[in-house]
């Protein structure tokens, strides 16, 4: 990454002027590009049976075919209510970013485009929760507090590197499911979607981020690792919403420690994390008291 200045300010231009081509060529509008009025077939499942939080474990084995879908719905409308309130976030986090900032340069333009497509990823998740019949999960209140703090404090580093946690984990579930010719049509159409416009947000936050770290301090890296890591711990705790295992009778504290001890669930997260905890070794941001956090989180 540039280590100027000048040099930092050309190549965030320079990516500000490619992302922006780009949205102009390649959005989407859910409204029309989605038909929520078609039927969800029965016997299909919402998400891959292997990547559930249950799956391996003696609970699964237990449970009936019907209720294996029922638990795909169910989890799979915990992540896309936990994703509205982490794009909502975002959405805070990047208006915070640009404030005072030239609205003349192609950098602020391109934040606020990202900021109209998390308004419509927003929406497209919530529609898709209603169609599903399914409940809105909401995060537990520490974890609500720590958005809280995140959303009226970040900046720079913290702002585009918990944006990358939680997007490219979504990001790597959704490349699979969009894919998967057995699962529901609407979650391949919603996945597909939100894939092909993340695809720009990653690329975003990515560049961001190498930017905005070549140009801190220790002292302010140290702070970030610690935070940043709280954010990853917030992004895996938050996905299943304990409540989903009582959609199929089952008692929702036990089968939530079911599912964090569960090996599969657990290499699940590593898996779907991977590429964004490589990139994060990389910028030296997975170092020293953040590492264990990490570990707790299930990424590493």
């Amino acid at each position: 990454m540039p280590n100027t200045a000048a040099a930092r300010e050309a190549d965030r231009e320079a990516t500000a002027a490619r992302l922006l081509k780009i949205s102009a060529g390649n959005s989407y509008d859910p409204e029309v590009d989605i038909d929520w009025q078609a039927p969800q077939p029965a016997g299909l499942m919402y998400a891959p049976a292997e990547r559930l939080s249950l799956y391996g474990t003696p609970t699964w084995d237990a449970l009936t075919p019907q209720q294996r879908i029922e638990l795909s719905k169910h989890e799979v409308a915990s992540i896309a209510s936990i994703g509205i309130w982490f794009e909502v976030l975002l959405m805070r986090m990047l208006l915070r970013h640009v404030t005072g900032m030239d609205p003349r340069s192609g950098h602020v333009q391109y934040a606020l485009t990202e900021i109209g497509d998390e308004c419509r990823h927003s929406i497209m998740f919530a529609r898709m929760i209603d169609a599903f019949g399914a409940p809105a999960y909401q995060p537990a209140a520490v974890h609500r507090a720590l958005g809280r703090y995140l959303g009226a404090t970040a900046g720079g580093i913290q702002t585009f590197a918990a944006a990358l946690v939680a997007e490219e984990i979504l990001d790597a579930l959704q490349r699979e499911a969009m894919a998967d010719e057995s699962l529901q049509p609407l979650v391949r159409m919603v996945s597909r979607i939100h894939v092909v416009e993340e695809a720009r947000h990653i690329r975003f936050a990515r560049e961001e981020l190498a930017r905005q770290v070549s140009a801190s301090s220790r002292p302010r890296r140290l702070y970030c690792r610690i935070v940043v890591a709280r954010a990853a711990y917030t992004v895996t705790h938050t996905l299943i919403n304990p409540q989903v295992y009582a959609a199929v009778g089952l008692d929702p504290a036990q089968a939530a420690r079911v599912a964090w001890a569960n090996p599969h669930f657990r290499a699940t997260l590593r898996w779907a994390g991977s590429r964004v905890t490589g990139y994060f070794q990389e910028l030296g941001l997975i170092e020293g008291p953040a590492e264990p956090i990490w570990r707790a989180a299930a990424l590493l």
